[in-house]
C-alpha cells in the first residue's frame, strides 16, 4: 500500500470509524483511539485494500479493538473493585500494613534505574511480552530479560521477600 493510498484511506474514513466507536462507546477519547489504532494496524499490515471492502473492513477491525478495550476495562474495574472491597473489610491494622507496603512499593520502584523501570512497567502495567518491550525500545531480548531479572530481584530485596 503505497503512502498516498493510506492517507486517501485515512482521510476519507478517519471519521466514520471514530462515530462508529463513539456511538458504541459514548466516550470520544476512546473513539479517536481507537480509529487511530484501526488505521495504524491497516498500515502496519499492509493489508491490501480494494474499494468495495474498506469500510467493513475498517468496521470489523475498529470493532475488535474497542471490544478488546472493554474486557480490559472490566477486568481493571473488577479488579478495583476486589482491591478496595478487601481493603474495606481488613482490620485497621491490616490497612495500616497495606498501606505501608504500598509505600514502600512505590519507594522500590522509584529507586528502579530508569532501564529497569521502563522494562518492569512495560512488562506488568502494559501486558507487554518481552520481545515486544524489546522491539519497543530497540534492544534485544536478552537485554529485556536482565533489565527484568535485575528490577525483579532489587524489589525483591527492597521489600524484604
Amino acid at each position: 500500500m503505497t503512502r498516498q493510498l493510506f492517507k486517501e484511506i485515512f482521510d476519507n474514513h478517519f471519521d466514520t470509524v471514530r462515530n462508529y466507536i463513539y456511538y458504541r462507546s459514548g466516550d470520544s477519547e476512546l473513539a479517536t483511539d481507537i480509529a487511530q489504532d484501526t488505521f495504524l494496524r491497516i498500515w502496519e499490515k499492509q493489508i491490501d485494500i480494494n474499494n468495495r471492502n474498506i469500510i467493513g473492513l475498517l468496521f470489523k477491525i475498529s470493532g475488535d479493538l474497542f471490544i478488546s478495550s472493554y474486557r480490559k476495562q472490566k477486568i481493571a474495574a473488577s479488579f478495583k473493585l476486589n482491591i478496595e472491597s478487601m481493603v474495606d473489610n481488613q482490620s485497621p491494622v491490616d490497612k495500616i500494613q497495606f498501606i505501608e507496603l504500598k509505600n514502600k512499593y512505590s519507594l522500590a520502584l522509584n529507586s528502579l534505574s530508569d532501564k529497569q523501570r521502563a522494562v518492569f512497567l512495560m512488562s506488568r502495567i502494559d501486558n507487554m511480552k518481552y520481545h515486544e518491550i524489546a522491539d519497543a525500545i530497540g534492544i534485544s531480548t536478552k537485554a529485556v530479560e536482565k533489565r527484568m531479572r535485575n528490577a525483579l530481584s532489587h524489589l525483591k530485596k527492597e521489600l524484604n521477600y
